[in-house]
């Protein structure tokens, strides 16, 4: 517990100076994979610690108490503290128990450059919005004014907000589960943009890709960003072996010129074999590599927190959540 202790404040001390008044932002306080304690990670939701414990199917509340009052000691205006025990067999002890603080007190959103996330800290074992995909969101937002975005494997749909917020002409939501689409809506509400039922598509990520391109939809814009594992009737994804298939079936739906915009946030998938999945896609010449999206150090950690080795290499990512920005040509021309 020591050891956790010691990195975690070490870890803080480099975050703190990004966290001022009124305390509505979002960044990771520790990622223990990078900064030398693999199974913990802890994030800060406004005025919530998140504390997210693989470390046995129990937990270590001892360990997560002893961060919990490191943190307070040099954060005393949070209120709560959630603790996400990710490998129990109880689903309320994985979508997270408080250990401080009361439940009126979460914080149901934040703001990151300027825009409004509704947050629902209890909804799954994660925490209903990725804070490592935040420059991602900083692209969209500067980028995709008046184009055309879909936004696949939604989840909660925060790029797809973040290029609303940007101005984009339309967004569309897709997500298997209607729970997560119902988050999105809420982010359009706080930031008042209108809720148009037609853009936010509960259903099987082929069975929709396949109904837009029967009605010749085009995008400028499409995020990728799946599960790592999911089957349903209508296929299949899997960020180690199939990836590539998933890209594909999206590819017809992207206007000349537009973006595809590939994630894979496996940890154990090596950067090297992600990047031999975009090179096969780029082998017909109309699909070209225009940036990697490095995350933030909050998530790699700094010089003097980081670890020299992990156990699999993002490389050239910096993170395990690898994100590539393809530009796309079509051999039609067609932009409409």
């Amino acid at each position: 517990m020591a050891e956790l202790v010691s990195r975690f404040t070490a870890a803080l001390a480099h975050r703190l100076p990004r966290l001022t008044a009124p305390h509505t932002s979002a960044l990771r306080l520790f990622n223990g994979y990078s900064e030398g304690f693999p199974r913990v990670a802890v994030d800060l939701y406004g005025t919530t610690l998140v504390l997210h414990d693989a470390t046995s199917k129990a937990g270590d509340r001892e360990g997560m108490i002893a961060l919990i009052e490191a943190a307070r000691a040099a954060m005393p205006w949070v209120t709560t503290a959630l603790w996400k025990r990710r490998e129990s067999m109880s689903q309320d002890e994985r979508n997270g128990t408080l250990l401080f603080g009361e439940e009126a007190q979460l914080t149901r959103k934040i703001q990151e450059d300027g825009v409004w996330y509704t947050t629902r800290l209890t909804l799954n074992r994660d925490a209903s919005l990725y804070l490592d995909t935040a420059p991602l969101r900083s692209w969209a937002k500067k980028t995709l004014g008046g184009k055309r975005v879909l936004n696949a494997f939604a989840y909660t749909g925060s790029l797809g907000v973040a290029a609303q917020a940007g101005g984009a002409e339309t967004v569309i939501h897709t997500d298997l589960n209607n729970t997560f689409l119902t988050v999105a809506k809420d982010s359009y509400a706080l930031n008042r943009f209108p809720v148009e039922k037609k853009n936010f598509k509960a259903g099987d990520f082929f069975d929709l890709v396949g109904r837009l391109k029967r009605d010749e939809a085009l995008f400028d814009c499409v995020f990728i960003d799946p599960p790592f594992f999911s089957v349903t009737e209508k296929g299949r994804v899997d960020l180690v072996q199939d990836m590539e298939r998933v890209l594909n079936k999206a590819r017809p739906l992207i206007a000349h010129g537009g973006w595809l915009v590939a994630i894979n946030n496996g940890v154990f998938v090596p950067g090297a074999d992600f990047m031999k999945t975009i090179d096969a896609i780029c082998a017909s010449g109309h699909i070209s590599l225009e940036q990697r999206v490095d995350v933030p150090e909050d998530f790699t950690g700094y010089a003097d927190t980081k670890q020299p080795s992990l156990d699999v290499s993002p490389a050239p990512f910096n993170h395990s959540t690898k994100i590539a920005i393809l530009k796309v040509t079509r051999k039609d021309g067609r932009s409409r």
